[in-house]
């Protein structure tokens, strides 16, 4: 039976954690540990945790004291620190969702069906009111996706040692690349960029908690698209794929790299690409919008 290792960052969340824990705990026809970092927090995580789940021999927690500051901090901090000689693949979870108890056995199947090494999946967005909705990212990849999105939730990735291994000696060797804010966003970049193969699951395994503390979290009322409109606005949306541009070096991505730095030109011949730099229509439509229109 494959081992993994199951890397989840924790920060002030206490509140939902004992329901994700519970759900990664009862995975069906797996072997996994679990690697817990809490980010300095105020509402008594570290010690909550400790005292609840340090006496389980597959749950391990990293040192703590540090203020990372982000949950992409967090995970790179994971990565870097947690042994992964012993494990087969690698799996992201956050604090706060449900997993669907085949969730990793699924993932599993799917890379090995599909000779694959990475996997995420779809996800179904969830509400304390009870309503819920299927996000989709499952559209088929295109040329140089990687360098505008992730490959959706980072809750969902569950990638093979061989990746895990280079991407952990990318982040060592480059600390450029531990600033890029979305560590989903950054392993999926990488992988796609030195030829991984990525599978994107259009079914569902997983609740994915919706609150005021995501930092992402699913595009679904005008309050969601005006936060993701303001930071693009704000240059954020570019800086970050600067980021990747930089940290990702020699690969052959001359057409985005240039032209993401000549101004209004660049975005014209960014836009006429528009059909290789996101993966769905609206997306490539609200793109296609900010670079005519010299707001992004």
């Amino acid at each position: 039976m494959e081992k993994i290792a199951v890397l989840l960052a924790v920060y002030n969340g206490r509140e939902w954690i004992d329901e994700q824990l519970q759900s990664i705990l009862e995975q069906k026809d797996v072997e996994l540990d679990i690697h817990i970092s809490v980010d300095l927090s105020t509402d008594g995580s570290y010690e909550y945790l400790m005292d609840k789940y340090s006496n389980l021999k597959n749950i391990f927690f990293l040192p703590y004291g540090t203020r990372f500051g982000s949950a992409g901090k967090n995970f790179y901090n994971l990565i870097l620190n947690v042994s992964l000689e012993n494990y087969t693949y690698i799996s992201f979870a956050d604090q706060d969702d449900i997993w669907n108890e085949k969730k990793l056995r699924v993932a599993i199947d799917r890379l090995n069906k599909n000779n694959a090494d990475s996997y995420s999946g779809n996800v179904t967005a969830f509400w304390s009111s009870g309503r819920k909705f299927i996000i989709d990212k499952a559209q088929p990849q295109v040329k140089f996706d990687f360098i505008f999105e992730a490959a959706g939730p980072g809750c969902t990735y569950v990638f093979n040692k061989k990746l895990a291994k280079e991407f952990k000696l990318f982040l060592y060797n480059n600390s450029h690349a531990q600033t890029i804010e979305l560590h989903d966003w950054a392993l999926y970049a990488f992988a796609r960029s030195r030829n991984y193969k990525w599978f994107i699951d259009p079914q569902p395994f997983m609740l994915y908690r919706q609150h005021d503390n995501n930092q992402v979290g699913a595009n679904s009322s005008l309050k969601a698209w005006l936060k993701r409109i303001n930071l693009v606005r704000s240059s954020w949306y570019r800086n970050e794929i600067k980021k990747i541009l930089i940290s990702l070096g020699d690969f052959n991505n001359d057409m985005v790299r240039l032209n993401i730095a000549r101004g209004y030109f660049g975005n014209i011949v960014l836009a006429a690409n528009i059909c290789n730099l996101r993966r769905r229509n609206r997306d490539r439509f609200m793109l296609l919008l900010l670079l005519i229109t010299n707001s992004f």
